[in-house]
């Protein structure tokens, strides 16, 4: 007797099930018949079994999602919290006092929160002004992305021309970090910075380029018109927040490039923006040489326009080296021009030392632009060796090049 029904439903029993062979079929037949059934239907069953398997792990997706969502969902329902500064801690309670609309407020925390806060803590609070949680330091996000995660490819090997004012920024910079405790023995304190100036193109930032590679100081670079910006307080509070990151991770090198952006002599101009641009600078000066300690920070400063800067910028203590950065001489230029074909397959004709004579008013850029477009000329004529007239075409080409700047900037001046 069977429990199973017909149209198709699966039986409890086999009375209902086709068999695979005749009735007159030979004992050997019905079990080859049986054998070649079961093969079949134990591959179905196999691939039930891993649509099974895909549908249980999509399944397991979309909860997941689910799950994501209804997370999301339950933030969107929850009632925003506030920032605020703790101002005292008394034994009534917590001070605090509500960012933007300077609301100060009196309230209850837990014993374990109360160990965590001092004054000037960052707290987040809810509608009703209670403590929820400490907030970490505030720190402008991009105070931190101008912190230089990787070192430069740059060594000192790689300047040329620049020997002296190289060992200047040795001695200014590194010793202090390498070497605090021989300034303790001759009872000086060390030099707080260190001013780069000088004509475009000369090696000022290879040179902090080739600090940041060398000393295992955190290093950050900035440059000048980064900190200038449209709302009031706000290029100075990223000052603060750069300083303050520098002090959180010192030994530090601070460099900022082009610093005329925001140190320029300071006018009787009244528009929102010169005010904006001295705030700013008020800030750097206070960083730089005000009443607190510095500490372990060395600053590295660089500028194209040594004459725009104001004079309280360079007073010492702020920067106790003003190291100009000339164009290379010829034995500087015949070195550089070394220093750029290291790896380049020239010919055995190219004089260095006469190129260094033709190149006469050329910089450091100036010489490695011309390596790079002299092997573009080897490059179009399909050689694989660089020609001596190869280096002198292209010194023509970027003396055309800049001449051509030249008459255009005369143009719109």
């Amino acid at each position: 007797m069977t429990t199973g029904a017909t149209d198709g439903v699966m039986t409890d029993t086999v009375d209902d099930v086709d068999l695979p062979y005749e009735d007159g079929a030979s004992q050997q037949e019905k079990v080859e018949a049986l054998e070649e059934r079961l093969e079949i239907l134990e591959q179905q069953n196999e691939e039930m079994r891993d649509k099974l398997l895909d549908a249980n792990a999509e399944n397991n997706k979309y909860q997941q999602k689910l799950e994501r969502l209804t997370h999301e969902n339950k933030k969107l329902k929850q009632s925003p919290l506030f920032v605020a500064t703790v101002q005292e801690i008394t034994d009534e309670g917590v001070i605090i006092k509500q960012h933007g609309n300077n609301q100060e407020a009196l309230t209850e925390v837990t014993d374990e929160m109360r160990e965590e806060l001092t004054p000037d803590s960052r707290v987040a609070v809810n509608n009703s002004l209670s403590v929820v949680k400490k907030l970490d330091s505030e720190t402008d996000v991009r105070a931190r992305v101008m912190q230089v995660e990787q070192s430069p490819d740059v060594a000192y090997e790689d300047i040329g021309g620049i020997d002296e004012q190289m060992e200047e920024v040795r001695e200014t910079v590194e010793m202090p970090i390498e070497s605090p405790e021989m300034f303790d023995e001759v009872g000086i304190d060390p030099p707080s910075g260190v001013l780069l100036h000088g004509p475009p193109g000369t090696g000022k930032t290879m040179l902090a380029k080739a600090v940041a590679n060398q000393t295992d100081a955190t290093f950050i670079k900035m440059a000048g018109s980064e900190l200038v910006h449209k709302f009031i307080g706000e290029g100075a509070k990223l000052v603060r927040d750069l300083f303050e990151l520098a002090r959180q991770e010192e030994p530090a090198v601070v460099f900022i490039d082009e610093i005329d952006a925001i140190a320029a002599k300071r006018t009787d101009s009244k528009t929102s923006g010169d005010a904006e641009v001295q705030r700013t600078m008020m800030q750097l000066l206070s960083e730089m040489d005000g009443f607190e300690d510095r500490g372990q920070i060395s600053i590295i400063a660089a500028t194209n326009r040594f004459d725009m800067l104001d004079r309280a910028i360079l007073r010492p203590g702020r920067f106790d080296r003003l190291i100009e950065v000339p164009k290379p001489d010829a034995e500087g230029r015949e070195l550089i021009f070394q220093i750029h074909t290291r790896d380049m397959n020239i010919a055995d004709e190219v004089d260095f030392a006469e190129l260094a004579e033709e190149t006469q008013e050329a910089s450091g850029a100036d010489v490695k632009a011309i390596t790079t477009e002299a092997g573009m000329f080897a490059i179009r004529d399909d050689r694989k060796e660089v020609w001596m007239q190869d280096f002198l075409d292209a010194w023509d080409k970027i003396k055309q090049t800049e001449e051509e700047s030249d008459e255009v900037s005369k143009t719109f001046a």
